[in-house]
C-alpha cells in the first residue's frame, strides 16, 4: 500500500466543502488513516511549503494557507500519490480535468481547494508534518 497526503485548504474549508471531498476520496477507494482539522501558523506553513523557498508565489501561499482552518488527510491506497493527483486534477483550475476536485470546486489558481503529496517521497515527509506518530516514520 503506497500513502499519500491530501490538505482541505482554507478556502474549501470555509465554503463548508470538507464533506464533499471527503467523499470523493472515499468514493475513489482510499483508506482514510488519519485527518484533523489545524490552523497553520506563518511559520509552520512556511516550513511545509519549504521546497518552494526563493520562488515568487511562496509568500502569498504561505499567507493562504495560514488564513483559516485546513484539514490534513492521511491517506492510503495502492498508487495512492497518482490516483489522488488524477483525483483532484490540475493546480489550475481552468486546465483541470472535468469532475476533478480542482476543475468542480476550486476558486481560482491560488485558492485551488486542495493540495496533494507529488511523490511517494515527498508524501512520507507531508504525512510526518501533520501525523507525527504515524507508522512507518
Amino acid at each position: 500500500m503506497e500513502r499519500t497526503l491530501l490538505i482541505i485548504k482554507p478556502d474549501a474549508v470555509s465554503r463548508n466543502l470538507i464533506g464533499e471531498i471527503i467523499a470523493r476520496v472515499e468514493k475513489a477507494r482510499f483508506k482514510i488513516k488519519g485527518m484533523k482539522m489545524v490552523r497553520l501558523k506563518p511559520a509552520e506553513a512556511r516550513k511545509f511549503y519549504a521546497v518552494h523557498e526563493g520562488k515568487p508565489f511562496l509568500e502569498e501561499l504561505v499567507d493562504f494557507m495560514s488564513s483559516g482552518p485546513v484539514v490534513p488527510v492521511w491517506l492510503e491506497k495502492e498508487n495512492a500519490v497518482a490516483d489522488l493527483r488524477k483525483l483532484i486534477g490540475a493546480t489550475d483550475p481552468k486546465k483541470a480535468d472535468p469532475g476533478t476536485v480542482r476543475h468542480d470546486l476550486a476558486v481560482d489558481m491560488g485558492k485551488n481547494s486542495v493540495h496533494g503529496s507529488d511523490s511517494p517521497e515527498n508524501a512520507k515527509v507531508e504525512i510526518q508534518f501533520f501525523f507525527p506518530n504515524s507508522e512507518g516514520k
